[in-house]
């Protein structure tokens, strides 16, 4: 079993871990060209960014060959899923693909203009995470299919989200806006956690137009420097079984 994953905090490696099988990065794939992958059963997992899946993940989708006997697609979110299953099984879909199972996670949100990430870390406990989790593990090891077509109702809905919420969301110049401030030590671990390649750093931090708005660089800050002017609040997060160096070795 191969598993391919987006992460930015943590959350969906974690998961894609607990799974098993071989892990890959999606990132890494992207950057290979168009990537082969082949097994009997492979995944992909990844967070729900305005009821859909981030752009490099579509774009993985449509790019990648992919051949396995079962093809699964889990999601990691903080608040709603909202559209995100009936996205993830139209992207399939389009790219030539079947997808047998669906499901999703409810975590801690990243997402620090609409969340206080502490609130979030702190009833984290209430999700009953870890049994989520073992529920999907369970049904990925029983071969268990649940996939059915989109409605009318479900691309309605994907729509309107996508053309609301999401071009907050999906906005590859977001980055444009981040603020660094004078804490900053330019240690590079912004760029070296940015799955898009998106940020140089020399004498100060330069961000491009490649932005997958995934918060990576501004929650693993070790200096807290990147801040975005509606953030709730300044604390940060990371999933508490994933390491810094993990996410670099992931999305570097």
């Amino acid at each position: 079993m191969k598993i391919c994953c987006f992460t930015a905090t943590g959350n969906s490696l974690y998961v894609a871990r607990r799974i098993g099988g071989e892990p890959l990065s999606i990132p890494k794939l992207m950057r290979a060209g168009r990537p082969g992958i082949e097994d009997d059963a492979v995944g992909i997992v990844c967070p729900v960014y305005a009821g859909d899946m981030p752009g490099m993940v579509r774009r993985f989708l449509a790019r990648a060959s992919i051949r396995a006997d079962y093809l699964f697609f889990v999601y990691t979110y903080g608040m709603s899923e909202t559209s995100a299953r009936p996205n993830a099984i139209a992207a399939a879909k389009d790219a030539g693909l079947a997808l047998d199972y669906v499901n999703a996670v409810k975590m801690v949100d990243n997402y620090l203009p609409g969340f206080e990430a502490q609130s979030q870390i702190d009833t984290a406990g209430a999700k009953n995470i870890e049994g989520q989790i073992d529920r999907v593990c369970a049904d990925i090891a029983a071969r268990e299919r649940n996939v059915r077509g989109v409605n009318p109702l479900q691309r309605a809905e994907m729509a309107v989200i996508r053309g609301t919420m999401g071009r907050f969301i999906f906005d590859s110049r977001a980055a444009q806006r981040y603020i660094v401030n004078d804490s900053c030590v330019r240690c590079g671990i912004c760029a070296k956690v940015c799955p898009a390649d998106n940020i140089a750093v020399t004498d100060a931090v330069r961000f491009s137009n490649r932005c997958e708005v995934c918060y990576a660089c501004l929650h693993n800050c070790p200096k807290n420097a990147i801040h975005l002017k509606s953030e709730k609040s300044a604390a940060r997060f990371r999933n508490a079984h994933v390491t810094l160096k993990d996410l670099i070795a992931q999305n570097d």
